[in-house]
């Protein structure tokens, strides 16, 4: 006889652990499958529907305790107690060629779920401990005649049960829910150990908690009652919570003490036992005899427990990686269950370093002797770390779980979760900084202000202490400051540490103060980081961060060998962009030499604060430094990105095609060309070098998203710019996308732009209407021509093979310096995974104007004949900040207004002039100097000192007419 699927997997895996050595801990999850409108009353409320995927410390009885109705303290709640639990006994099952088979009852109860997983078990040879059951705190609470407890007495029977099945050597527990294990205070105020007989039970080997209580009560801001901790990732302020804080020292009576921090302290007035009211006070719980507390009186006679007789194992702990997570380790998101909530105060960002420091408080917390004494019953420490089983250690594959969301749906989940998957290998930051210390030889070092993770980062092996300490200091925002012969690490926040008052101050060279702002061009308005991106393919990346309000072309760009998230890059740009920003102010000032204020310390200055970055001791401390704010330094973690898995591809050479174009945005950097890159199959990221020469290659950039790049299959004329050009459609095949039409007012809001050229010159043209005619085939119609002043140098045609590229944001910019613009470079352009040298990668030698640099050809050109006199006149246009009709002018965007006027007669310039203003008088005279007669042609071109002339625009004149 075969087993069932499902019991043939549970055997093999257990089979698979033991043959390896690994210890078994069989832990059957009872999963509440209530769907929505599931018809089903709601026991803890008149709701005609039960929540959505309840959590099953829900169940109990049918109208539960407190709802009117309840037959909590009746034999009615007793009868359903067992009605839940059943008749099956063990011999209801047998084994029969390597399956379990069952020939009991008919009836669908928890004692054939769990007897059917005893029995597992013992088919496949035994399992180290096995829980009887988990977190069914509303069941044990569910009181029969007498103050009795029916389901806890019916999970002692069950423990006898599976003890019989699975021998003496398999030791059994009941994992209980932190709030659940030390007893039970019912709504009159009354304290029950109802747990007590089954910890005491000889068929129960350790109390199983399944922990995650509070470690923390942290709000955003500096004004909450645990502000002065500094931050909730501290180490301490979370181990001092583990047997302290809220549950053990203080609680909130409601939610709306909880808003005002209003703490109630835990006391026990005459009796001195606050630890019967702690519950997470696990040692007292543990040591002492346990007397219950009904209608105030303390029971005469303590409950079964035996102190100090059993170890405690934590049958589950841990922290979901999400902003604030120690405020509520229990809570979860799962938008499928209507348990899915944050923690207290939450912002729900993601915070894989709280995960980790609640973990290493805990281990670190129970590590100690005086916390988890040895007991002198069963020779062993209260708490059993090496029986400690952290939620959730995933089996499913790294990193395709979480990625393959089409394999496997709570990936969503990950990010915020309590998964450790993926996330076992971080270091924190200050054990690596450590390292590096001890490595260079450096004795004395404080690394204890030092909060943050690294997920992975390169040291080159011949790098000094400093060079590899730098990337470290950049990507995390720590400082390193001499205290005392102490080399201190301690993380920016902005925070100041004293007040510098004006009186305070003392003269020096320029007076007591001297306040300096750094001109906005000097700031870097746009910052570049590369970097290796997380939880996915490892690829290289860059991130980008921009000012709104940024009109200047400085960048600056970075690589961080660090790997990273891509929502954590994206912040470390931003806050790069935004201290420079906020730095630009300086003060230098001065203060008496016993000022306490050193090198790395941050001072209130008026209404600023100022890190200061020198200070030099003479007669008076001559003190400088820059503005800082705190709000720079918040974690800004966001969740819900991740990196996408790509099957692996052969690397073969991509199509990159370099485009030098006009500004369309305006944000661009107005002399630097642009890189569209496709290829079949998509190598995931392409790596951009290059070099003056044909060695020293340096990365230019990475492109992530394949562009879209084709010809055209028919010929496209030329059309009247700024009119909507309804001529044939212009058909075209395209690779690495695809096309779509627009609304006329997406058009003309910026849509669907397009690139059109013979790789040199290019003319920009947008189109509405696109007709899919075959696989990568469309027709292009409606469409409006000559854009951001390519009309200039549009062609009477564009033959058939013109290339095409739709400029989306798949087409990035490469970084050219100024001075490299109309030089030739080399560019070698690959698979960012290989290296510049590989076969794969294509080799271009390529030169640039710079388009965008280019000036457009002036419109509305006239000529008017006065007594033989040629009057021209025209209408000049601007390339930035054209498109507003509230100015009176467009902007001007050159150095100067000049414009380089040439008369052509025969095909031969006769006269080339450079005027100042849109006007020009051809007199006679000049006429007959030049000896025109008949038809000639007047041309002009807006000049730019740093591009020169723009495209020409002509006018014919007849002589003499």
């Amino acid at each position: 006889m075969a087993a069932p699927p499902a019991d043939a997997s549970v055997m093999q895996s257990i089979a698979l652990m033991r043959a390896r050595g690994l210890g078994v801990v069989f832990y059957p999850f009872l999963l509440m499958r209530q769907l929505a409108s599931n018809g089903l009353p709601d026991p803890w409320s008149d709701a005609a529907d039960q929540p959505v995927l309840p959590w099953r410390g829900r169940i109990t009885t049918v109208k539960a305790p407190g709802q009117p109705g309840s037959t909590d303290g009746a034999a009615e709640a007793e009868a359903e107690v067992a009605a839940f639990f059943g008749t099956v006994a063990p011999g209801d099952f047998a084994i029969v060629d390597g399956a379990v088979v069952y020939s009991g009852p008919a009836e669908t109860s928890y004692r054939r779920f769990i007897l059917h997983y005893a029995w597992l078990c013992h088919a496949a040879g035994g399992v180290d401990a096995f829980c009887i059951g988990s977190e069914m705190r509303g069941l044990t609470q569910i009181r029969g005649p007498g103050n009795s407890f029916p389901a806890v007495a019916a999970l002692r029977v069950l423990a006898a049960d599976v003890r019989v099945i699975l021998g003496s050597a398999c030791k059994l527990t009941y994992a209980a829910d932190w709030s659940e294990y030390f007893g039970y205070v019912d709504a009159d105020g009354n304290r029950w150990f109802h747990l007590d007989p089954l910890w005491a039970d000889e068929n129960i080997d350790f109390i199983g908690i399944d922990n995650y209580m509070p470690l923390s009560d942290w709000r955003d801001g500096d004004a909450h009652a645990d502000a002065g901790a500094g931050s909730i990732h501290d180490l301490d302020y979370l181990r001092a919570n583990v047997a302290g804080g809220e549950g053990y020292d203080w609680y909130y009576p409601t939610e709306a003490d909880r808003a005002a921090q209003n703490r109630v302290p835990i006391t026990d007035g005459a009796h001195d036992e606050p630890w019967v009211w702690r519950y997470k006070d696990i040692l007292n719980w543990w040591s002492n005899p346990h007397h219950a507390r009904v209608d105030g009186v303390r029971a005469a006679q303590p409950t079964e427990w035996a102190p100090r007789s059993k170890p405690v194992w934590f049958t589950e702990l841990g922290c979901a990686a999400v902003d604030k997570g120690t405020n509520q380790p229990n809570k979860f998101l799962d938008p499928k269950s209507s348990e899915s909530s944050l923690p207290y105060f939450s912002t729900g960002a993601r915070d894989d370093l709280i995960q980790m420091q609640y973990l290493r408080a805990m281990h670190s917390y129970w590590a100690d002797p005086e916390a988890n004494p040895v007991s002198e019953v069963y020779g062993g420490p209260m708490v059993d770390m090496t029986r400690a089983h952290v939620w959730a250690w995933d089996a499913r594959p790294f990193p395709w779980f979480p990625n393959d969301l089409s394999r496997w749906s709570d990936g969503e989940n990950w990010t915020q979760g309590h998964w450790i998957t993926g996330r076992t290998l971080h270091q924190p930051l200050a054990l690596v900084v450590a390292e590096v210390c001890r490595r260079a030889g450096i004795a004395a070092y404080d690394v204890s202000g030092l909060q943050g993770l690294v997920r992975g980062y390169a040291v080159p092996s011949t790098s000094s202490p400093r060079a590899v300490l730098q990337p470290l200091m950049l990507g995390h925002g720590f400082d390193a400051v001499e205290r005392g012969g102490t080399l201190v690490f301690r993380m920016r926040d902005g925070r100041a540490g004293g007040t510098v008052e004006a009186g305070a101050l003392v003269a020096r060279d320029g007076g007591a103060l001297e306040l300096t702002r750094a001109p906005q061009a000097e700031v870097a308005g746009r910052v570049r980081l590369g970097y290796i991106a997380a939880e996915g393919d490892y690829e290289a990346r860059a991130a980008e961060a921009i000012f709104p309000d940024e009109a200047t072309t400085t960048v600056t760009q970075s690589e961080l060998p660090m790997v990273l998230t891509v929502p954590q890059a994206q912040g470390i740009a931003e806050r790069w962009l935004a201290e420079a920003r906020v730095a630009r102010d300086t003060a230098r000032f001065g203060l008496p030499p016993s000022s306490p204020y050193r090198v790395g310390d941050v001072v209130a200055l008026g209404a600023a604060r100022y890190r200061l970055d020198r200070v030099a001791l003479g007669a008076a401390a001559q003190v400088e430094g820059v503005r800082v704010e705190s709000g720079v330094y918040q974690r800004r973690d966001r969740a819900g990105l991740r990196p996408e898995l790509r099957p692996f591809a052969v690397p073969v050479p991509v199509l990159p095609v370099f485009l030098d174009l006009p500004l369309l945005r305006g944000t661009e950097v107005a002399h630097a060309p642009h890189l569209a890159v496709t290829g079949s199959p998509w190598p995931g990221v392409v790596a951009v070098y290059d070099s003056a020469l044909d060695d020293g290659f340096a990365l230019n950039t990475l492109i992530n998203a394949r562009a879209i790049i084709g010809a055209t299959q028919t010929p496209l004329a030329r059309a009247r710019p700024g009119l909507w050009d309804r001529g044939p459609a212009l058909r075209v095949r395209v690779a690495g996308g695809d096309l779509a039409a627009v609304r006329e007012a997406e058009v003309l809001g910026g849509a669907n732009a397009m690139a059109i050229g013979d790789g040199h010159v290019w003319e920009v043209f947008q189109f509405a209407d696109a007709v899919l005619i075959a696989p990568g085939v469309y027709d292009l119609s409606l469409r409006l021509r000559g854009q951001a002043g390519t009309d200039g140098v549009m062609p009477d045609v564009w033959p058939v093979g013109s290339q095409v590229v739709l400029l989306d944001d798949a087409v990035q910019q490469l970084t050219l310096p100024l001075s490299a613009r109309g030089l030739a470079r080399t560019w070698r352009v690959g698979p960012a995974q290989r290296g510049f040298d590989d076969p794969s990668y294509v080799v271009q030698t390529q030169a640039f104007d710079g388009v965008g640099l280019r000036p457009y050809a002036p419109v509305h050109l006239r000529v008017a004949e006065v007594a033989g006199d040629l009057t021209v006149t025209w209408v000049r246009r601007t390339r930035v900040d054209g498109d507003s009709w509230a100015g009176y002018e467009v902007p001007l965007a050159e150095g100067r207004e000049a414009y380089l006027l040439r008369v052509i007669a025969d095909d031969a310039v006769v006269r080339s002039t450079e005027v100042g203003a849109p006007g020009w008088t051809y007199s006679v005279a000049m006429q007959a100097a030049d000896g025109v007669a008949g038809s000639f042609t007047i041309a002009v071109a807006q000049l730019s000192d740093a591009f020169g002339p723009g495209p020409f625009r002509n006018v014919s004149v007849e002589a003499g007419a």
